[in-house]
């Protein structure tokens, strides 16, 4: 195998246009809008769902369509319908990533005990207090489970960026195939991973951190 373009430190030059690093900034940009956006959809959706008990075929089929969906082709999709540019690469990202949001958030709220909800209730507790001081902290290792899920799923699927004319790790992958360069393609490769691996192991010290340590055997 040829790491000649990995190993270059004139890849690796900050100040340097489509350097590594830079490449790499871009698509965590990416990774990160994509997850925002699905959270902020998806974890509502979920968590309504999960508390009511009221829709729940929608939590089961979307994640069927979640694995089931192809995001290039939806990318091409988007782009036919809006033109090159951010968005349609940010709408194809956040629809992957939907998916095994909304279905951990239903998981993780049906998967709480009733019994400590009904205490809850017992206690006087008022429904949104039951929601943001029982259900919620209890479901949180299951939700952060599908939150590293789509992490993991954007952080992979995020060089179809490239596709498309904009940055991010697949310019190595793209650019590479080109002229060519199975240098560039395979240091394209090993980033991506490496950077998919870096993003797990962040976001599980976070669940970490904020899960209580009474439920992080769940």
């Amino acid at each position: 195998m040829n790491f000649s373009y990995l190993t270059d430190p004139a890849h690796w030059d900050l100040s340097a246009t489509g350097s590594i690093p830079n490449l790499i900034l871009s698509h965590l940009g990416y990774t990160c809008l994509a997850l925002l956006f699905g959270a902020l959809i998806a974890l509502p959706v979920g968590l309504y769902i999960g508390h009511t008990g009221k829709g729940s075929f929608i939590a089961i089929n979307a994640g069927n369509a979640g694995r089931s969906l192809p995001t290039l082709g939806l990318l091409m999709l988007m782009v036919t319908l809006l033109g090159l540019g951010l968005l349609p690469v940010l709408i194809a990202l956040t629809v992957l990533v939907i998916p095994p949001i909304l279905t951990s958030a239903y998981a993780g709220m049906r998967n709480v005990d009733q019994r400590v909800v009904d205490a809850a209730r017992g206690m006087g507790m008022r429904p949104w207090q039951v929601l943001t001081r029982v259900e919620l902290p209890m479901a949180l290792p299951v939700m952060f489970g599908g939150f590293r899920n789509g992490a993991l799923q954007v952080v992979a699927t995020a060089t179809v960026a490239a596709a498309v004319g904009l940055g991010g790790l697949g310019r190595l992958l793209i650019d590479g195939l080109a002229v060519n360069d199975y240098s560039r393609v395979l240091a394209g490769a090993i980033v991506v991973a490496a950077l998919a691996v870096l993003v797990d192991l962040f976001l599980a010290l976070i669940q970490r951190l904020v899960v209580s340590p009474g439920l992080k055997g769940s």
